[in-house]
Parts: structure tokens; C-alpha cells; sequence
């Protein structure tokens, strides 16, 4: 981490930041744990950090590095690192403090004084805000409290945006702080989930219930500085939570998306399919329409349409508990399930189905009446995915200047959030921002509601004419602008 002087201000602080120290080489204590009596810890710590992740996406930790790309698991091995450097074994080991006492002598005093903020550190949660990229930053921690403070950093500045959430360690040099060479950064809905697992572990060990999470703690008698505070303690034994979270969704996100899989109301797989029907020689129009008029199931559109409806009464079929995907089920206005059309172009009568097992029996329907009208079909299947792809290179782009775009993408956001902020909200307990701002307490949901909405605008692509909409507004409007910090 370096850099130069930067400046910036957050709720008055001061603008001046003292230049960024000099980078912090550590490989030797990299190079140390890789030593014979800390490599089987490092692994073994290796282990608590991802296990659970692991063993709920299905993946072995060798995988992780193929799945996850080279920074990907770089990410998980500088947290291992970074905890057990910061810990204290049951033998009453250090990986920092045998180091220095033993080679520390050969480092510079700048990397000897990180690598003793290093030890000392906790992980926490923090909170992104007043940014000046490729200098500094404002973190607010999430999990202790307090105001935010300013922290000097060059690379991890420049990928963040206002509001993110990051886990990180926040290391005191002197008159600056950094951050340490590891950041997991969390979706704002994964980060809630961590702050809630944290706050029920808070709890347990106030009321000394708590009964540690093999998942993803340590036990107690690992990690833990006993003149560190109760809540610091706390972040020390579930350190391998962070990581655990986090990695659950960087796999989640470095899987191929995959669609729902989705079935009919038969239980059927979905699976477009066309029957082309050609008229044989000398068969009139006029003549398929009248055939097709005398089957009970088809109700007649129109205009060379008809629906194929399912017998009156027949409800879709129940898919077992067990199942996993979607139904398609498609209705006519009185409630009949339609399970497939049929229609008629020029000389060629066309039966279309969402399965094929629909098509063979919309084949045998007709095949009585229709043998003598029409000859064999051509079968066509369409492939879900192909569909969908095809949907989006038909999207052409709107003939209008990108600035223009932009203004009248936020305008339209501007009465969109105009009505929002006087409806119910899922997100906010089905309680209306209006109405929540009445308590300190929904002040603060209001206002960590309009913080994800700019996060989600600052991470969208830069052409998104979406991008960078301007939310001042809905702070004042709301009445919490002293909240936004």
C-alpha cells in the first residue's frame, strides 16, 4: 500500500492526511509460516476458514482455486494468514512474535511496527464512505461502533464505491491508519447477515450461553488476548466466519448462472415444441376450420386460432415437495388450462406445446379428423437458453444521446421514488419510508434503505444511464440527512 498525499472530509474532519507510509513487505513472515512447525497450523487454520463454505456449496478446498481464479483465493489465504497472525495458540504461540524474536532483527522498523499492528488487529465490518480514490477512505465499523475514521489506501480505494461494505483490518501507524493487505467486500444483504449472526453470538455471551459454532468459530481457547475487550474477543473467535460468508457467495457468483428449471402443469420438463402441419393437395381452408370446429377441446379464437384447453375442472398437477424449480401455467379468463394453441397460416397448420409430451398428445387429438386434411409434420424444438439469447441481441439500442438517456432515466427514478417513498416496502417491514422516519429507530432502516439504493446506482456499468442518480434529494425529503455519514 502507498501513495501520496490526499485529502477529503467526512462530517468536518479535517481535509489534511499525512502521506501514505512506505509499502509494507512482509514476505518473509509469509515465508516464515510455510516453516515446518507452522505449516500443518496454517492449514489446519486454512480449514475453519473455509470448511463450511465449503461443504455447503459442494466444493473441496482444492477446487476453490480453479473455481475461484487466483485473486479469489488469494482472498481467502491472506484472511487464514492475517488471523493467525493476530492469535494466539493454546501452547501460547505466536506466528508474529516468533518471527520478530527470531528474524526480525533483518526487517526495517516500518515492517516491524505493521507486522505488530498486524498482530494486534481484529477483522471487522466497515462501512465505505467519503472516498477519494487512490488515497483515502472513510470506514465506519459496523460492529463496534463509533465514527467513522479516515484510512490511507491506494488500490483497495479505487475499486469501492460509496456505501460498499467491506471486512478488512484496520491497523493504527503511527499518526495514520491502513487497512491490511486482505478485503472481502459484502453485498449489502450478505453483510446483514453477518452483522445478525454476530449480534445473536453478542448476545449468547452476555447472557454466558453461548456455545461455540463449530461451523464457524474457534473454540475458546484459540485466538482470544484476555486484556482485548468482549467484543474484540468476539471478532477474534469468529474470524472464520467472515470468511466462510464471504466465500459462500464468491462461489455463488463464479458458478455459471444457471436457469430455474421449470416444468407445466403436468410435471412435464419445459420444452417449446412445434408440430408444422402441411394441407395436403386440393384441401381447402375452409375445410381444416370445419374439422377442426368438431374437436371439443379446441375453443375456436378466431381468425385461424384455436386454444387447446384441458377438460373442464382439471386442475394442475401438484409437483412433489422434494421438487425443485417452477411451474408455467397458462389459463384462459374462466379458469381452463390451455395446454397449447393451434393455428392456422396459408397452407400450413401449426400445433405449438411447452413439452413434447404435450405435443405427442396434441398429435393424437387431431390425427383422427386431420389424417385425410394435412400430412405428416415437421417437428420443431425450441431451446429455452437460445430463446432468451435471442430476445436480447433483438434489443435494439435507443436512437437517443447517452446524456439524454440519462436525464430521462432519472427523471423517471425521481417519480418512481417520489411514490415509493409513501408505499409499503418489503425491504422496510411492508412500512413506508414516510412513515418509518417517525422513529429514531426507522430513521435509521430510512436511511440504510437510501444507502443501497446509491451502492446499486454506483455499481452499475459506466454507459448505465442509471449510473450516478443523484439521491440528495430523498435525504432531505426523508429528514435524514444527519444520518448520512
Amino acid at each position: 500500500m502507498q501513495g501520496q498525499a490526499g485529502s477529503g472530509k467526512l462530517n468536518g474532519e479535517s481535509s489534511e492526511v499525512s502521506a501514505l507510509p512506505a509499502p509494507h513487505k512482509i514476505a518473509g513472515l509469509i515465508a516464515w509460516v510455510r516453516r515446518d512447525e507452522w505449516r500443518e497450523v496454517i492449514q489446519e487454520w486454512l480449514s475453519h476458514h473455509t470448511a463450511m463454505a465449503c461443504a455447503e456449496a459442494g466444493q473441496s478446498l482444492a477446487e476453490l482455486e480453479d473455481l475461484l481464479g487466483e485473486y479469489g483465493f488469494a482472498t481467502i489465504w491472506g484472511a487464514t494468514f492475517e488471523d493467525l497472525v493476530a492469535s494466539d495458540l493454546p501452547d501460547g504461540r505466536n506466528l508474529a512474535d516468533d518471527y520478530l524474536r527470531r528474524h526480525g532483527w533483518k526487517e526495517s522498523t516500518a515492517t516491524r511496527e505493521y507486522i505488530m499492528g498486524l498482530r494486534h488487529s481484529v477483522i471487522s465490518l466497515y462501512e465505505v464512505s467519503g472516498l477519494v480514490p487512490g488515497e483515502s477512505m472513510a470506514l465506519k465499523d459496523l460492529v463496534r461502533g463509533g465514527d467513522p475514521i479516515r484510512v490511507l489506501e491506494k488500490s483497495g480505494s479505487q475499486g469501492l464505491r460509496q456505501w460498499d461494505r467491506i471486512a478488512t483490518r484496520v491497523i493504527r501507524l503511527r499518526d495514520c491508519n491502513v487497512i491490511s493487505g486482505t478485503l472481502m467486500h459484502f453485498k449489502r444483504e450478505n453483510g446483514d447477515v453477518l452483522i445478525g449472526r454476530l449480534n445473536r453470538l453478542k448476545k449468547q455471551a452476555a447472557k454466558g450461553t453461548q456455545r461455540h459454532n463449530k461451523k464457524y468459530e474457534r473454540g475458546s481457547d484459540q485466538g482470544v488476548h484476555p486484556d482485548r475487550s468482549a467484543v474484540d474477543q468476539l471478532l477474534v473467535r469468529a474470524a472464520p466466519l467472515f470468511t466462510n460468508l464471504w466465500l459462500e457467495e464468491a462461489i455463488s457468483d463464479a458458478r455459471p448462472t444457471k436457469l430455474p428449471e421449470l416444468h407445466n402443469a403436468e410435471g412435464d420438463p419445459i420444452a417449446f415444441s412445434k408440430l408444422h402441419f402441411p394441407l395436403r393437395q386440393g384441401v381447402t381452408a375452409e375445410q381444416v376450420i370445419k374439422a377442426l370446429n368438431q374437436i371439443p377441446s379446441l375453443r375456436s379464437e378466431g381468425d385461424g386460432f384455436w386454444n387447446w384447453l384441458a377438460p373442464p375442472g382439471r386442475k394442475p398437477q401438484a409437483l412433489p415437495a422434494s421438487a425443485v424449480g417452477q411451474t408455467l401455467i397458462s389459463t384462459m379468463d374462466d379458469g381452463s388450462l390451455v395446454l397449447g394453441v393451434v393455428t392456422l397460416e396459408g397452407r400450413r397448420l401449426t400445433l405449438e406445446t411447452n413439452s413434447e409430451a404435450r405435443a405427442a398428445r396434441g398429435r393424437t387429438l387431431l390425427a383422427p379428423i386431420m389424417q385425410n386434411l394435412v400430412g405428416p409434420p415437421l417437428s420443431e424444438h425450441v431451446d429455452l437458453l437460445r430463446l432468451l439469447e435471442q430476445s436480447r441481441e433483438k434489443r435494439e439500442p435507443l436512437m437517443i444521446a447517452p446524456e439524454d438517456q440519462q436525464a430521462v432515466m432519472h427523471k423517471t427514478m425521481d417519480d418512481h421514488y417520489r411514490r415509493v417513498i409513501e408505499e409499503p416496502i418489503p425491504a422496510l417491514g411492508n412500512k413506508s419510508p414516510r412513515g418509518l422516519v417517525k422513529t429514531p429507530k426507522g430513521r435509521e432502516r430510512v436511511a440504510d434503505w437510501i444507502k443501497t439504493v446509491e451502492n446499486h446506482s454506483a455499481h452499475r456499468p459506466p454507459e448505465d444511464p442509471m449510473r450516478g442518480y443523484d439521491t440528495s434529494w430523498l435525504w432531505r425529503e426523508l429528514g435524514v440527512e444527519d444520518l448520512r455519514n
